[in-house]
């Protein structure tokens, strides 16, 4: 049982380390409008961005509301998956690969809820209202934004604890083949994703490929 507990928290620990040190490296080493950086051949590019939802971009909703529920939804999401994991690592009968996915789920999580909890505290100093995803219509928060000269008043997002951005960079670039219908031409995976976000779809898809092994049906 033990053996069990350091797999998979440790394994949680080794993921969140990665996310966020690719994140800060990121954040702290790009700005904004910064040229798209190829990294595998003419398909994988770093795209520095920061958005306001979940994973890929997903929100509930826009402003400081729908931010608040999306960041509460996270911890409670989290904290269910971790009692879940106590449950079954108290199970003899559970394999070890489902603790190993379990842990990519909840790391995954975890990483992108951190961003939201600190990251307007520890990269308060990069903050500028001029940037479009620090500009929110209807949040009522107005801040003075110059651009060359000429000063104007802009909407800006609420900041603090759970309104951190997330942190995204990667980003496929593959297009459909032009002879399929409706899709030619178009990207076949558009969205800017981290690695928490991978860790979270590669333990979702491993979980509805070997459901049946993870969920038996009592007989």
């Amino acid at each position: 049982m033990r053996k069990r507990y350091l797999i998979t928290f440790g394994l949680v620990l080794l993921v969140l380390i990665i996310d966020q040190v690719v994140k800060i490296w990121v954040k702290t080493s790009f700005a904004f409008d910064d040229p798209s950086v190829p990294l595998v051949g003419n398909w994988l590019y770093l795209n520095f961005v920061e958005n306001q939802g979940m994973a890929f971009g997903t929100q509930l909703g826009g402003g400081m509301w729908g931010k608040l529920t999306l960041s509460i939804f996270r911890i409670v999401a989290i904290g269910a998956i971790i009692y879940y994991i106590l449950k079954q690592i108290k199970k003899p009968e559970v394999k070890m690969e489902f603790f190993i996915v379990a842990a990519l789920v909840l790391a995954g999580a975890t990483g992108n809820l951190f961003d939201s909890m600190f990251y307007d505290f520890i990269f308060r100093d990069y903050f500028d209202p001029c940037i479009s995803y620090n500009q929110v219509e209807g949040s009522g928060i107005f801040e003075e934004c110059s651009y060359f000269g000429y000063t104007e008043m802009v909407e800006v997002r609420h900041r603090g604890f759970l309104f951190g951005n997330v942190v995204d960079m990667f980003q496929f670039r593959v297009t459909w083949p032009t002879w399929v219908p409706w899709l030619g031409g178009g990207q076949v995976f558009p969205a800017i994703w981290n690695v928490a976000d991978f860790a979270i779809s590669c333990g979702m898809i491993y979980v509805l490929i070997r459901q049946k092994v993870f969920f038996p049906k009592e007989k």
